[in-house]
């Protein structure tokens, strides 16, 4: 038998090295569990790796599309440049092409008021050669008169103190004849003479002979649903615009005193304030309370253009006499002049207070104001050339 020493030594040994395989067995599981957090990070990594490889392909193909996209705005700068130069050069072209069109427009108003003036003084000098017809012709027949009144006396007195005469009987009763036929054709010159003077002396004046206020309306219609401020003939004086304060314009055929709806302009914002045709009656322009003016032609409901930039309502829109330009006033102390073919401001006139309507031609544009001024206003230098103060605004 083994002595009691050595088996308390086997039995440590034996438990020791039951501790050591429950650690190694404990580790081999610890092993195997980093393992599979190895594995399964490997996988996360080659994921990761893939999409960092798409990824860097993305790059490069956002990198080639902003390289192409650099070379396209590198040209689009330049046709740009390009665009710029050639309508720098239109401007100054056009510039030149509107002084010469002015010159041109100076002198054939000239030429027009000499031809004027020639026409006049070729009147003038007419007139005298007639006046001095006349005055001979009236002077003649007076001669001819007192000729053929002493023929016929001594005609008379011959036959009646010398009854042995009647051998020149025939003689005399011949020039006798001969000038009652003269005095008669003279009688008749005159008398178509002074008729053809009178007609041209005559000149009718417009007298009024009786006036009243009218206190029955021949036709009523109502037309819109709110308040209207604005009514305009066409040029043709056939159709009729009116416009108010529900955001639209109607148009009204004008027959036999009646009016027949023709149609509606839809497209403003808020209420209308002015309206006016252009000269054909083909197009209409109206101010609005949405701070624009707007653009139809009357074979399209919705309007081909507005006209933005007022800073407040805009109180009155008119065509200027070449059509092509558009005059607005508005309550935001300014007159802008429009080009139709551009829908941009050309010209903008600085005012000292708000402007209540305008009317234009080619050059002169007279503005009303709420300061109680009406001004004159030349569009080719936005100067102000004349001021006229009226009693109220």
């Amino acid at each position: 038998m083994y002595p009691a020493s050595s088996n308390e030594s086997l039995t440590s040994l034996i438990s020791k090295n039951d501790d050591l395989k429950k650690t190694t067995g404990e580790l081999a599981y610890q092993v195997l569990e980093l393992q599979q957090e190895i594995k399964i990070k490997d996988s996360v990594l080659e994921e990761q790796h893939a999409r960092m490889c798409e990824v860097k392909k993305d790059l490069l193909g956002v990198q080639a599309e902003d390289g192409s996209l650099a070379v396209r705005v590198a040209e689009v700068t330049e046709g740009n440049r390009l665009l710029k130069r050639e309508y720098d050069s239109l401007l100054e072209q056009h510039h030149d092409m509107d002084q010469t069109f002015r010159e041109e427009k100076l002198r054939g108003q000239e030429m027009l008021e000499e031809l004027v003036r020639r026409k006049q003084h070729a009147a003038i000098r007419m007139n005298s050669r007639n006046e001095r017809r006349v005055r001979a012709r009236e002077a003649s027949l007076q001669k001819e008169l007192e000729t053929a009144g002493k023929v016929k006396v001594t005609i008379d007195v011959g036959s009646v103190s010398a009854p042995a005469s009647r051998e020149a009987s025939p003689k005399s009763d011949l020039a006798e004849r001969r000038t009652t036929r003269l005095f008669s054709r003279k009688k008749r010159r005159g008398n178509s003479l002074c008729l053809s003077l009178e007609e041209e002396l005559y000149v009718p004046v417009g007298i009024c002979l009786a006036a009243r206020v009218p206190v029955r309306a021949l036709h009523v219609l109502d037309a819109h649903e709110l308040g209207i401020n604005a009514v305009r003939f066409s040029s043709s004086c056939n159709l009729l615009a009116t416009g108010g304060t529900d955001r639209s314009i109607k148009l009204w055929d004008v027959k036999a005193g009646m009016l027949h709806n023709r149609g509606t302009l839809d497209g403003s914002n808020e209420g209308i304030t002015s309206i006016e045709f252009d000269q054909t009656g083909t197009r209409v322009i109206a101010a609005s309370y949405d701070k624009s003016a707007l653009f139809w032609r009357l074979d399209d409901s919705a309007p081909k253009l507005t006209l933005t930039g007022h800073s407040r309502k805009v109180t009155a829109a008119k065509f200027k006499c070449s059509l092509r330009q558009v005059v607005t006033g508005s309550a935001d102390r300014t007159v802008k002049i429009w080009d139709l073919h551009r829908a941009a401001c050309i010209q903008t006139i600085e005012v000292l207070s708000y402007c209540s309507d305008v009317v234009c031609s080619e050059h002169v544009i007279v503005s009303g104001h709420y300061d109680r001024k009406i001004r004159f206003w030349d569009s080719r230098a936005a100067s102000c050339t004349q001021e006229v103060p009226l009693q109220g605004r």
